[in-house]
């Protein structure tokens, strides 16, 4: 086989790469060659991306690579979902584009349905109700800034925009439109229904590409200062966890994945979408992956409450403090990790010992309690939320894939597998630039199928297996944790 090289440029919300990807001989290596910091930027009372400042570290790394003299025959963007870029002409971009925590879409929900019911909304997407989704983003633009639908050309997603950038061209690829809440996974187009009932000018949505589209070549200037003359730009899963599931190393049936990070991503991969009033009555959404298959999943929130905790600790030895939540009393105190209070930006282990007093319980003593209570929690939200997967779909989940970078989290790892009752396996820690690459090398004819893509991923990764334990603890944690969840 001859040997191949690419760029993923993974843009995640803490922090952004630019990994180098080599496939030779069946397998893939990836090297990370420039990583930045990314977060919001405060401003006005506003939260926002600096996404021009990520554009120029993207182009500091395509440069790094250039160093290394290999022929780059691929690049792609992937990203988180929901957020976008309004864009019109030559301009980069009209306005910095806001951060999915803003508190602009506070209460957005019942604003929206009182135009278009809930029914009617998740009738056409299939995808669960959470205020960030780009509906409600749009809705409030239309609302209280309604000049930037009628100047701006297009809208698009943080990944299409950054293909965008590196190739010149505009388009919305399938997996990352398909979390806009604006996107009809059925007819596989943007929902005609939704845009006009909402008022939303139809010429602002771009237009759909599938998963592994070849977009055209880098734009002559960042060609000319990388070298890259012969490198494609290639929407592969433009959005992270897409391209994540794509390199999940599975095999067979009833297998689950968690695309471990700031969020949980917990799903099961279907052929068509899942579009039910069970499945609406349980929040669950139907994104799209590479090939056309629905991502079934549920957004969980992750490891986002322990990142707001670090910050409000200046912690940053994050090592010390797994070695803490290990020795912590287990399920001392215990927190529903969808209660609205701990999305936000804030003081998250006063919102925890919050929570825990009005529960009634014992409030986390220090660093290492707070962490066991935030990952046994999640741990059995994993569980819960299997558990209602199985409930819908009729068939058994027997294994659980973790992926992403929270898969190094060992004690996370070992409470999701006791939780769950279910066999974990962890890994690949990169799982969202794998993806990306082996996408890009279908796309260029470099692989033939995501069959082949996940025999490779099999062949370069090694993976951690977890067995549960203590089945009857967790059962009855189980019972104490929904009687904790707020009503519906």
């Amino acid at each position: 086989m001859s040997t191949h090289h690419y760029i993923a440029c993974d843009l995640g919300a803490e922090s952004g790469r630019v990994v180098l990807g080599t496939l030779a001989d069946g397998k893939v290596a990836l090297e990370e060659i420039h990583r930045f910091p990314n977060g919001p930027v405060a401003v006005n009372g506003s939260l926002r991306w600096d996404v021009l400042g990520l554009f120029d570290e993207i182009r500091t790394g395509l440069r790094k690579v250039s160093k290394r003299g290999v022929t780059i025959e691929g690049v792609s963007a992937d990203s988180w979902g929901v957020d976008y870029v309004w864009v019109k002409g030559d301009e980069p971009l009209l306005t910095a584009p806001y951060h999915y925590r803003d508190a602009r879409t506070d209460g957005a929900l019942e604003r929206a349905f009182a135009v278009v019911p809930a029914d009617d909304i998740f009738g056409e997407t299939g995808i669960q109700f959470m205020t960030i989704n780009t509906l409600y983003q749009l809705h409030a633009d239309l609302e209280q800034r309604p000049w930037t639908l009628k100047t701006a050309e297009q809208f698009l997603n943080i990944g299409d925009y950054f293909n965008f950038l590196l190739s010149g061209i505009m388009r919305a690829e399938e997996s990352l439109a398909s979390t806009t809440q604006l996107f009809d996974p059925v007819a596989r187009r943007w929902s005609k229904t939704l845009i006009k009932k909402f008022g939303f000018p139809v010429l602002v949505f771009p237009d759909l590409v599938p998963s592994g589209t070849t977009l055209g070549s880098l734009r002559e200037a960042l060609a000319a200062e990388s070298g890259f003359a012969e490198a494609q730009v290639v929407a592969s899963c433009s959005h992270d966890t897409g391209a994540a599931v794509a390199a999940v190393p599975a095999e067979g049936r009833h297998w689950a994945y968690i695309s471990s990070g700031t969020w949980s991503l917990l799903g099961i991969e279907r052929t068509k979408p899942i579009i039910s009033e069970k499945s609406r009555q349980m929040n669950f959404t139907n994104e799209v992956g590479y090939g056309g298959s629905i991502r079934f999943l549920k957004n969980i929130t992750g490891l986002w409450m322990l990142q707001e905790c670090r910050r409000a600790w200046d912690r940053s030895d994050y090592g010390e403090l797994m070695k803490l939540a290990e020795r912590a009393e287990p399920l001392k105190a215990l927190i529903d990790p969808d209660d609205e209070r701990f999305a936000k930006r804030g003081n998250m282990p006063d919102r925890i010992a919050a929570f825990c007093r009005e529960t009634k319980q014992s409030v986390p003593a220090g660093p290492g309690e707070f962490a066991r209570c935030i990952f046994e929690s999640l741990a059995l939200l994993y569980r819960q939320t299997l558990e209602q997967m199985e409930e819908v779909t009729g068939e058994p989940i027997k294994t659980l894939h973790i992926v992403g970078g929270g898969s190094q989290n060992v004690l996370l790892n070992q409470l999701a597998a006791n939780a769950t009752g279910r066999m974990v396996i962890a890994g690949p820690v990169e799982a969202t630039a794998t993806g990306n690459i082996l996408i890009q090398a279908i796309a260029l004819g470099h692989l033939n199928s995501l069959d082949e893509l996940r025999a490779v991923v099999r062949k370069s990764f090694e993976v951690t297996t977890f067995q549960p334990q203590d089945e009857g603890i967790w059962s009855k944690a189980l019972e104490r944790f929904r009687k904790l969840q707020q009503p519906g």
